[in-house]
């Protein structure tokens, strides 16, 4: 991490943090590693393999709404609660959470955390590569669970839905930035997903989740953050909607965004899994 950008417990910590944090009673972990289906590797064999110590696997497609056609949606509130009971997260936990990407999937559970009302919910900078390539240990023990009551509150403003964005791509009146791939924005790239059109939401802008990282996968400083919004052309004045193919790195532009002290954002839960699909919205493609 860098220097000038301090630790902060709700957004983003160092490794150096989590190390001196470990033993800490009250600290939870997540491996929250997810991949693309062609990515060909398994997170949950990975983490039993070896995972920082201390920490549970947190399944992004399962805590999810089994209801919907959609990839891994936002669980209902009641699913949320019980998930963490049942994994020993509640009331009065930091919780710490990683990916074996450096920084990929992590921000979607801290995005639903924050979703939940929690606000003591951090992304290990740089995850799991960082943290083995600064020396620190894995392990392949299971956590010791005790059960936990967490209070959740669901702050429906961190998320927005087709309808929703539909009108701020109207109206104009949200800055709606899209993390995919330059080549899929612009429509020149198939997407992943079968039946899916290409392009991207009118009047979207394009901010590549991997531009705000460092080589190492750690997130970058706040200056460059911003100065990387402008380039893109988002108007940072205006409140923020955060896009990508399944709502997953659309967390990082979120991430990024609270990084730079910018609160008034929404995640579109999803993103081009469900703009893409229907052929009554509309697209626009280049640049």
């Amino acid at each position: 991490m860098d220097p000038a950008t301090p630790d902060d417990p709700s957004t983003l910590v160092s490794t150096n943090w989590l190390a001196a944090h470990l033993k800490d009673p009250d600290l939870r972990i997540f491996d929250a590693s997810w991949y693309m289906p062609d990515a060909g590797r398994d997170a949950k064999a990975e983490y039993a393999a070896g995972h920082i110590p201390g920490a549970r696997f947190f399944d992004i497609d399962e805590i999810s709404d089994a209801r919907s056609e959609l990839p891994h949606m936002a669980p209902p509130v009641e699913k949320f609660m019980s998930r963490m009971r049942a994994m020993g997260v509640g009331d009065g936990h930091q919780v710490v959470v990683y990916d074996g990407s450096g920084l990929f999937s992590a921000a979607r559970v801290w995005w639903l955390f924050r979703l939940m009302g929690q606000k003591n919910i951090a992304v290990l900078d740089g995850g799991l590569p960082k943290w083995v390539a600064d020396g620190y240990p894995l392990t392949t023990a299971a956590p010791t669970i005790r059960d936990r009551h967490m209070t959740v509150k669901m702050e429906a403003h961190r998320v927005r839905d087709v309808t929703d964005v539909a009108r701020a791509s109207k109206l104009g009146n949200h800055a709606i930035i899209d993390a995919r791939a330059p080549g899929r924005f612009r429509g020149e790239q198939p997407e992943p997903r079968e039946s899916m059109r290409s392009g991207h939401i009118p009047g979207s802008r394009n901010v590549f989740y991997q531009d705000l990282l460092n080589a190492d996968k750690t997130m970058k400083s706040k200056g460059e953050i911003k100065t990387i919004f402008e380039n893109a052309g988002v108007d940072l004045a205006k409140p923020a909607i955060t896009t990508c193919g399944s709502g997953v790195t659309a967390a990082i532009l979120s991430l990024a965004l609270e990084r730079i002290g910018k609160t008034d954002h929404a995640l579109y839960d999803g993103s081009w899994s469900e703009w893409g699909m229907y052929a009554d919205l509309p697209i626009a493609t280049g640049a």
